[in-house]
């Protein structure tokens, strides 16, 4: 079930944004988690004397864990079955302790065949504005009642 309903997916145009996605401070347990459920384990994300011994300052989050709040954002607006497209490139380094902030904003729309084709520009930024996610979105909405 999406958090829009039929009548303002039809009505969604070029310049309206999705509701948005905030998402908790990235902790040591959701990168823990994450690690556990993607099968990443990566001692960069979880292993703060493994990250200090290559340089970084400490463990960061997974860049495809950025990847999947976007999803979320998209499939609690969404009904899933409007997903056509979705591919995103990763920007900034997310640290542990920032929020993201998961927007989609309408740039196209054409409507064919029954339906309207939005293309949504997708980004993640933290609480400073920096951009740490950046993509496209294609979907696709019955105009019929």
């Amino acid at each position: 079930m999406s958090s829009l309903s039929a009548a303002q997916l039809r009505a969604l145009e070029v310049g309206n944004e999705l509701p948005l996605l905030t998402t908790e401070p990235i902790s040591r347990l959701t990168l823990a988690l994450y690690a556990g459920a993607s099968g990443d384990h990566n001692p960069m994300h979880v292993d703060i004397d493994f990250a200090r011994r290559a340089g970084a300052p400490d463990v960061f989050a997974h860049g495809m864990l950025a990847m999947a709040y976007m999803a979320r954002m998209l499939t609690a607006a969404l009904p899933m079955s409007a997903l056509r497209q979705f591919g995103v490139r990763f920007a900034a380094v997310t640290q542990v302790g920032e929020t993201l902030t998961c927007r989609a904003k309408a740039v196209q729309r054409k409507d064919a065949d029954g339906q309207a084709l939005l293309r949504l520009d997708l980004s993640a930024v933290n609480a400073s504005g920096e951009q740490k996610l950046a993509g496209d979105a294609l979907i696709a909405i019955p105009l019929q009642r």
